[in-house]
């Protein structure tokens, strides 16, 4: 029988795919973003990663979240998305870590010993810690901004952050970025101008105060450039 690889490595060549498979990496958030982010690059062959998510699948997840489904409505997402990624590379050396981040467990959940962090955090204070904490410790990370209110696929690319426009989200980070002398960060955004008529606000909890109106398509496909940036820098590492 084949191995699951042998069509990733005809394109990656054996020293890529070594590259994958020793390649250690932190997913923060397994949303829309993450938890197709975290499936990309298990399927690519990376061989170790910690996937943190405080979160329960909700009901209103099912549209666009990788491990919501009526099913799964109530269930921690790195149960589900574990079970998903273990069953993808039974040999992943996979670490659950179920709750959400604060400023302290960001300082001590980051390491020198991940290649890449991948921050797919929707709410600003932890994200915020997480980013900072990736720069205070020297160690690669890529940003999601939002995709909420957004439509048009061919709006995202991936660039610093200081070249964001049309981004309530990457506009707050770059600000609060600033205060603290980070003026660096590679992020995920759209360009497209926000749908301001499908922003809801809520009651404050688990750090987030408003969300906007998201569809099925664009928080995985912010996952897909995170996941593409990172998989093409390890194979030239």
């Amino acid at each position: 029988m084949a191995e699951w690889t042998e069509r990733a490595e005809l394109l990656f060549k054996k020293e890529g795919l070594d590259n994958l498979k020793n390649a250690n990496l932190l997913v923060v958030g397994l949303g829309g973003v993450g938890s197709f982010a975290a499936e990309f690059l298990v399927r690519a062959g990376v061989g170790t990663m910690t996937i943190v998510d405080g979160d329960v699948v909700d009901m209103t997840n099912i549209n666009r979240q990788l491990p919501a489904l009526h099913s799964t409505v109530g269930q921690p997402k790195v149960t589900v998305v574990g079970d998903r990624l273990m069953d993808i590379n039974p040999e992943l050396k996979l670490t659950r870590v179920e709750e959400f981040l604060s400023p302290e467990r960001a300082l001590e959940i980051v390491s020198e010993e991940f290649d890449y962090v991948l921050d797919c955090i929707d709410s600003i204070t932890p994200k915020l810690n997480l980013i900072i904490a990736a720069k205070r410790k020297r160690v690669k990370i890529i940003s999601s901004m939002g995709a909420g209110g957004k439509m048009e696929a061919s709006k995202v690319k991936v660039t610093d952050i200081t070249n964001t426009v049309n981004c309530f989200l990457a506009k707050t980070i770059r600000r609060r970025l600033k205060e603290v002398k980070i003026d660096k960060l590679i992020v995920v955004f759209s360009s497209e101008i926000q749908d301001e008529t499908s922003l809801k606000m809520t009651d404050g909890s688990n750090f987030k105060k408003s969300f906007y109106g998201t569809n099925s398509y664009m928080p995985g496909l912010f996952g897909l450039y995170a996941a593409e940036t990172v998989i093409r820098y390890l194979l030239k590492k």
